[in-house]
Order: C-alpha cells, then structure tokens, then sequence
C-alpha cells in the first residue's frame, strides 16, 4: 500500500472518512452536506458494484481528473478482482498520449516561456493530447473476464460501457505536486512546483474541466481518490440527484488553508482543528471555487468533489440571474488574509479587464475589497497613490528595490489609512494596494486569485528563501494614476448607508466601486432578519456574533462565526435567526442587477 507521506508534503491533515460531528458552535473546517443517499467505502465494494452492473458488457472505462495516482488505484482494485477469481486486461489510457514533444509544442503559446506565474489559458480540449491512431489499437481481450481502460482521458477509447470517474481535491493536487508524485497531463520532466502549477492552471486544469462537464451526465460512479488506500464513492445518480439538492438550501465548501511569509497566527488561534506545527496561515481559501471542494455525507461517510460540478449540472438554479454572464465560472469569491503579527503584504495591483482577457484568457478580471473582519489597533491598508504621486520617479524607487535592494519609502507614494473592524476598502482592477500587519481580512472579490502584480514586497524572501517574483512592467500597464489624493477617501472608501430599519435591527448598504460587479450588504440584527434573494446567489458569512440558524424553505442550517456559506439562486428567501448573544452582523455578496 502507499504511504500517504510519500505522495503529499504537508502538515494539513486528509479529509476524514466519515463525520466525526464535531460541529458545536464554533469554525468547522469539514463543513459536509447531508446527501440522503449512500456514500460507500473501499475498492472492494466498488469492484462488486461494477461487477453486479455488468450483464452481457465485459468492459468498462475509469477516467478521472488529473493528480489521480493511477497505479496506485489500479493495483487496489486488481487485488480485489483476483480475490473474486476475475482475469483483468487493464489497459492504460496514457499509452496513447502524443509525445511530450508534440504535446509541449501545442501548448506552448499557454506558458508564456520562462515567467514563474502567468500563462494563458489553453482553449482546445482533452482530445488534443492524444493520438488518435493509438486510440483506435486500444481493443478489448475477449480471452479476459474484465476489460478496463483506465486513466485520463479513458473514454476516449468511445465504448459503451460504465463509467467510473475518479476525482481529487486541488488542494491535495497541489500537496502531490510538492512531493514530486505527480506530473503535469502529458509530461515526462520533473518540473519546479510553480511551473507545475503554472500548467496546471492554464492548461492542465481548463482541458480537464471541459472533459468533466462533459462527463457529468454520462458518470455512473463518482470516486473521491484523495486517501488513495481507502476510498469512498458514490452511484451516478444519487451524486446528481444530491446536487440537485444543494440548489434547494444553504451549504459551505470545504475551506483549506495555506502558510506565507507575511502570514498571521489569527485563524491559527480561533479556527479550531489547524495542525498547529504550520509557521503560519496567510491564506484560506473559503470559496475559491476553482479549487475549493464540497464535502458530501452519505451514512456518515465523506465524499469530496469540485464545487464546479455544482456549476456544470445546473448553473441557473446556482446563479440564477448571473448565469447567463458567467456561464459556468462562478463570479464571487471570499477569502481570508491573515497578518496577524505577520507581515505587509507587497505592494500590488491587478490587470485591468482588457488586458486580462489578451493576455491571460480569463473572461473577467479580478476586482477586490478587503472587508476588516478583525484587526489591532495598528493595523493600516495601503490603497491608491499620494496626490503628488510621479510616475517615473515611483517606477525607479521599485527598480532599485528589485535591482539593488534599496529600501522603497512605500508611504512616499502610496497612502496608508488605518484599518477599522468592518471597514470595507474598495480595491477595483488597477488600483495599487496592500493589506498591513496585524490585520484579519476577510477578501470580497470576483474569482480570479493568481493575477497579483507584485511591485514592491518589501525586499524579503519566500518561506522557501527564494525572490518572490516582482512583475513591475505588467503593474505598469495597469495601474490608474489618478487614483490618487482625495479620489481614494472619496471612491475607495466605501460608504455604509443604512438602506433599511426595523425593530431590533437594519440593512446596511457597503458601496462599491462602479467597477465592482457585485455589492455587499450588511444585516445587523438582534433576533432574525429575512432576506430575498430576488433572482441571485448569495455568498454570505457571520462577521459578528457566534451562530447563526438558517432556513430555507423546511431545511435549517446553522453557520458559525466567520464560515462562509452560499445560498443557491433557486432559494426564493432565506431566514437568518441569531443563535448568539447580542447583536449578529451578517455580510451578504451578490451580483449587481445591471451586471447579468
């Protein structure tokens, strides 16, 4: 059997395999969805099931997502196979793939040569790694009991036969990829882990995405791959009919959780169940959807996918209004950012719309806010230039950091305001920032989450002792000069109008930018407040008080201080009952009507 040290570097633990309820009034980081339907453990069921299914057919495909240990699974299910006296013609689907050389030319322009971050996204399909001529030679023994071809990309081979799909968490992909354990789709060398990651993100993970969704209808047994030796998985329908569910009522993704070196102890004190030996935790990632997961509960067993299967099954019941602008992108995202006696974050910016799309493929860009969940009374944001800001004088004070190592007087040129709890800073695309220490930030942005323009990062090195990259000339190409002097406090601020009142609580409105796509309300209230959703999804999370109950429709939830949680367009309304003492304040994000 693997060891699990030998295929993942990290100290964040896997996900259990079944619900330990530890729930209580307090941060959950396994939040799960009750499906009402069967998840099942270990090959050994799976390999009956799929045998039980099989009547005159004698063949079957295993395809999956990319970071799949393929072997490994393999050998699982073979030893089961053998146990019930079943010959097996295991054939692997990546024997058809085209040569690295062929591969490497096709998605070259997607690399962007030696640029440690951004790429552009590959638009072609799962298709074009394979050749086809191969493909057609990938034939079935009629000697053997058993015909599987396994692997990326398995029904390629087109036959009619059950499918199995096999998925696994980004997180755990990318805790994979820094043990060295797996490869990019395709590729023979071993990579650096940002150019894993950079391939991942713009070609591998776009290819893979196309294939799932095309997938989805067609799967006749969900695989969560990521303990390896022990899986769990589901039938086809019931995973459908349960995502069919989760449009009727509130859920959370599964968060997960990241160290950096301007990273804070704040989620490291008051989120319980973070492996403590971690230095820190900069980043979590609460709704990322690219790479967060939802966790499904079938007789207390937990299954993980990708939340975008959410998006790929119906996205109009998820996004309502929105879905016809974002299609199966999921516009909103909430995250955290930790200095909490940590460090500045680096002076940055990010690319305008235009330029996001030309250069890197993305179809909208990533404008933010930085909501103050909590903070010191130090605490300061850095946002928009000084009046007398100069340009060229600004650009040389950041190439003599990068070049020469000179400290830059950052006040110099950018202002700094000090930081409040639930503020709201409204950084729209363009707009040079950075968070200070000793704040805890909770990020309300569109979902774009890599394109930070790094200009000035305070001369330190990374967690590993390497130059964090500094990408001057894409901030440049960017950046709104005239954000500066009085327009920041004015624009950049956001004003918090009471939009409605009632006995024992009130509506704030937090404006946004006029770039902003989407607002952010504030409810506060001492009892229990109902909110329409009118049409959109909500991203919501508890930013004051302990837990909150919610309903919808005959379904109740309660959530937690600081847990975001999406209320799916498909809920008319929504009741939120205050479960604490004293006042709860409960931040709502939703797309702007004028922005579907």
């Amino acid at each position: 059997m693997e060891s699990m040290e030998s295929v993942r570097s990290t100290t964040q633990t896997l996900l259990p395999l079944t619900n330990s309820d530890v729930g209580g009034q307090r941060y959950n980081i396994v939040p799960t969805f009750k499906s009402g339907y069967e998840v099942q453990m270990g090959h050994g069921a799976l390999v009956q099931s799929i045998l039980d299914k099989l009547t005159s057919s004698k063949t079957v495909m295993i395809d999956g997502f990319g970071g799949v240990l393929w072997e490994a699974f393999r050998a699982s299910m073979e030893e089961h196979f053998v146990k019930l006296g079943k010959k097996v013609q295991w054939l692997a689907i990546d024997s058809c793939l085209k040569s690295p050389e062929k591969i490497d030319k096709k998605i070259v322009e997607s690399l962007n040569g030696d640029d440690r971050v951004f790429g552009k996204k590959y638009r072609g399909n799962l298709a074009d790694f394979f050749d086809y001529r191969k493909l057609e030679l990938l034939l079935p023994d009629d000697s053997a009991d058993l015909c599987i071809v396994y692997g990326t990309g398995a029904v390629l081979v087109n036959w009619k036969a059950p499918l199995v799909y096999l998925d696994v968490p980004k997180n755990e992909i990318q805790y994979r990829m820094r043990a060295k354990s797996i490869k990019n789709l395709g590729s023979e060398e071993e990579l650096e882990n940002y150019q894993l990651y950079k391939r991942f993100y713009f070609v591998d993970w776009p290819v893979l995405n196309r294939h799932k969704e095309m997938l989805l209808p067609k799967i006749d047994y969900i695989v969560d791959e990521q303990r390896i030796n022990e899986i769990t998985w589901m039938k086809g329908d019931d995973f459908r009919n349960t995502l069919d569910a989760m449009y009727q009522q509130p859920f959370r993704a599964r968060p997960w959780f990241e160290a950096g070196i301007w990273g804070g102890n704040w989620m490291k004190q008051k989120l319980e169940g973070l492996p403590p030996e971690e230095i820190n935790y900069a980043w979590s990632f609460e709704l990322i959807t690219p790479e967060n997961g939802v966790v499904l509960e079938g007789n207390h067993n937990l299954l993980e996918v990708s939340f975008d299967f959410l998006l790929f099954h119906n996205n109009s019941k998820l996004l309502g209004k929105a879905a016809g602008r974002f299609g199966h992108e999921f516009p909103i995202r909430f995250d955290f950012l930790d200095t909490y006696d940590g460090g500045n974050l680096s002076i940055q910016c990010h690319p305008r719309p235009q330029y996001i799309q030309e250069h890197f493929g993305e179809t909208f860009t990533q404008d933010e806010t930085y909501y103050i969940l909590d903070c010191e009374p130090d605490a300061d944001v850095y946002l928009g230039f000084q009046e007398d800001i100069n340009p060229d004088e600004f650009k040389q004070a950041l190439l003599d950091a990068q070049d020469e190592g000179v400290e830059m007087p950052a006040e110099k040129y950018v202002q700094k305001f000090k930081a409040h709890k639930h503020d709201l800073f409204l950084i729209p695309n363009g707009t040079v920032h950075a968070s200070g220490k000793n704040n805890m930030v909770l990020e309300i942005s569109s979902t774009p989450y890599i394109f930070t323009f790094k200009m000035y990062d305070w001369l330190r090195l990374d967690l590993n002792g390497n130059p964090r990259p500094i990408n001057i000339d894409h901030a440049f190409n960017n950046l709104y000069f005239d954000r500066k002097g009085d327009y920041v406090t004015e624009k950049l601020i956001s004003k918090q109008e009471v939009a409605d009142e009632w006995a024992g609580g009130r509506k704030i409105s937090l404006s946004t930018h006029e770039e902003h796509f989407y607002a952010v309300d504030r409810y506060e209230f001492d009892e229990e407040v109902i909110v329409s959703t009118k049409g959109q999804c909500h991203i919501c999370m508890l930013v004051e008080g302990q837990s909150v109950e919610v309903t919808a429709g005959n379904i109740s939830s309660v959530f937690n201080y600081a847990e975001t949680f999406v209320i799916p367009a498909a809920v008319k309304q929504y009741t939120v009952r205050n479960k604490g003492k004293g006042k709860a304040f409960l931040v709502v994000a939703y797309v702007k009507e004028e922005h579907c």
